[in-house]
């Protein structure tokens, strides 16, 4: 059977709202909910649980296959038989992007910041594994990344191809659905709804908004926060109102978010993206020998870091109850065992 006939490859029209584009079963779903293990260092204060998304599946792990189930939808709908899309060197998104492609029978150019890496470790092993042909970018370049990748588009339909462009994480009102849905899937699995706070790492944006517009869609009274790992505070504000305004114009929704309503938290991207500091790698470390659990060092460690923080300082009230959603992460922590490993 192939991945055009596979069922699980099949296009579902089905969704929780009318108005919810297609979408492609990709993720293994619904992922479960499990209470945060006791901690060396973690301090009192309100329940966290964790909605366990680095379990969406093997290779396919994380937030980003969520996203991409109705980001690919439309794709195929559109007749693709390319993705085009761009990340860091060690991007989960552009590792997800290559495993959905092979599946589906796709080609799959990927545009990655910074220089290859000798041998390929982590996310960009699987990439080469999986015959995504790979195209480094100076940072100057990354940052014009909207205009490399309508440039890379604009080849491969000179070559004679059908390319479908993918913006960074899948972060744009299609991709959006994927958290939307993941609410309703919270719903649906625990329907007295009873988390005042949904956190998470900021990485692209995409994640917060799909929160976001899908509490409003919803009418849950949820906090939806987020960590910044990489730039700044208003980039990432600007970005998920972007999100939200897109959705709102292309699904015909009469949403609309105050610049204040977006709660984005710095303070814990540490030097540079992908780069971990002392007091995350060691809360990496005790989730890893104390619970069980893998945190990496560009997502949720920081995100993680910055949670604890604000627990510690009193930022939120004693009754009320977090969910942290893992956003999976696993192969970019591979990819720097070593700093792992030297500071035990």
């Amino acid at each position: 059977m192939s991945a055009e006939d596979s069922p699980r490859h099949s296009i579902e029209h089905a969704a929780p709202w009318p108005l919810a584009p297609p979408r492609l079963r990709l993720a293994h779903l619904p992922t479960p909910i499990e209470p945060l293990p006791p901690l060396s260092g973690w301090p009192a204060g309100p329940r966290v649980d964790l909605k366990r998304d680095d379990l969406t599946g093997v290779a396919l792990s994380g937030n980003k296959i969520r996203k991409l189930e109705f980001v690919l939808a439309d794709a195929r709908e559109q007749g693709a038989d390319c993705l085009v899309t761009c990340g860091g060197a060690q991007s989960n998104h552009a590792r997800a992007t290559s495993v959905s492609a092979a599946r589906l029978g796709l080609g799959c150019q990927l545009l990655l910041a910074g220089t290859p890496e000798t041998p390929p470790r982590g996310n960009l092993l699987l990439d080469r594994l999986l015959g995504a042909e790979v195209r480094w970018l100076t940072p100057a370049q990354y940052e014009q990344r909207d205009l490399e990748l309508q440039r890379a588009a604009e080849r491969l339909e000179a070559a004679g191809q059908r390319p479908y462009v993918i913006p960074e994480g899948a972060s744009n009102e299609v991709g959006a659905w994927g958290y939307i849905a993941m609410l309703a899937e919270l719903v649906a699995q625990h329907p007295s709804r009873p988390w005042t706070h949904i956190v998470c790492a900021t990485g692209s944006g995409g994640t917060h908004a799909g929160l976001l517009i899908g509490s409003r869609l919803l009418q849950w009274d949820v906090r939806v926060r987020s960590y910044l790992v990489q730039r700044t505070r208003d980039y990432f504000v600007d970005q998920v109102l972007r999100i939200t305004e897109a959705f709102a114009a292309r699904y015909e929704v009469p949403l609309e978010f105050a610049r204040e309503e977006i709660d984005i938290v710095a303070g814990f991207e540490g030097p540079a993206y992908a780069e971990p500091y002392d007091e995350e790698i060691a809360l990496i470390r005790a989730a890893a020998r104390e619970g069980g659990l893998l945190f990496d060092p560009v997502y949720t460690g920081k995100a993680l870091t910055g949670l604890r923080a604000e627990i510690a300082a009193r930022r939120f009230a004693p009754d009320d109850r977090i969910l942290f959603v893992h956003t999976g992460g696993i192969f970019g922590l591979l990819a720097q065992g070593e700093r792992f490993l030297t500071r035990a």
